[in-house]
């Protein structure tokens, strides 16, 4: 069973520039998820997909491979996660390389361990499983939230719920936006991150957050100091 890293770094960050290779705690953050899918040593292939010539020379400095350069059409805007891995497995195909489970990881997770990739690829094999990947718990029932109206009043999601204890309100969770176990004949049919055969593995607060914003960076390098004891 042939398994690659698919690591998906554009380099054409909007809200933080040049983030994929923004220094994390002083090590670009793409270092990370490549340094942990080399250690893991699941892959047959640890390879960066980018369009970007200063990605692509780091991400070969910390072992990655680029083997070749993403399409223009690939790394605009609009461009989803499921067309940049097709494309990836297509590229491979053409050079006499085919694979049976991949796993995205996105560029800017450097809370990824071996340990959490490990795990996903068990699941996926004894559960037979077509995708896992990571979720956090929501803070806060979402049952209960509300939003701001045409008025600039309150309105609840869900007035049903107006009374409802927050303890007695069934969980819900959200993606942590690190990586996703897949299938490659799912990824292809089904054209999807997740489907009706997926799993998941539940992380604490401390064990993930997501990145859009640089206060968002700030807090994710104050959150891996605790966890590392740094």
């Amino acid at each position: 069973m042939k398994k690659i890293a698919i690591i998906t770094a554009r380099g054409g960050s909007k809200r933080i520039p040049k983030k994929n290779i923004k220094p994390f705690l002083g090590k670009p953050i793409i270092a990370y998820a490549i340094e942990t899918a080399l250690r893991s040593k699941i892959f047959d292939e640890v390879m960066v997909s980018t369009d970007d010539q200063e990605i692509a020379k780091i991400a070969k400095e910390y072992g990655a491979n680029v083997p070749f350069m993403r399409s223009a059409k690939n790394s605009d805007d609009f461009a989803g996660t499921v067309d940049v891995l097709e494309e990836v497995v297509e590229q491979y195909k053409e050079v006499g390389q085919t694979f049976d489970l991949g796993c995205c990881i996105y560029p800017t997770a450097p809370f990824v361990t071996t340990e959490l990739l490990e795990k996903g690829f068990k699941l996926m094999l004894e559960k037979n499983l077509e995708t896992v990947f990571p979720v956090l718990q929501f803070s806060f029932p979402i049952q209960r939230a509300i939003k701001i109206n045409s008025t600039n009043k309150i309105e609840m999601f869900n007035p049903e719920h107006f009374n409802s204890r927050s303890q007695d309100l069934e969980p819900a969770f959200h993606d942590t936006g690190m990586f996703y176990w897949f299938n490659m004949d799912v990824l292809k049919s089904k054209k999807r991150m997740w489907t009706d055969n997926t799993a998941v593995i539940i992380l604490s607060e401390l064990e993930a957050h997501d990145i859009d914003t640089l206060e968002d960076w700030r807090i994710a390098e104050f959150k891996y100091k605790i966890l590392h004891q740094l």
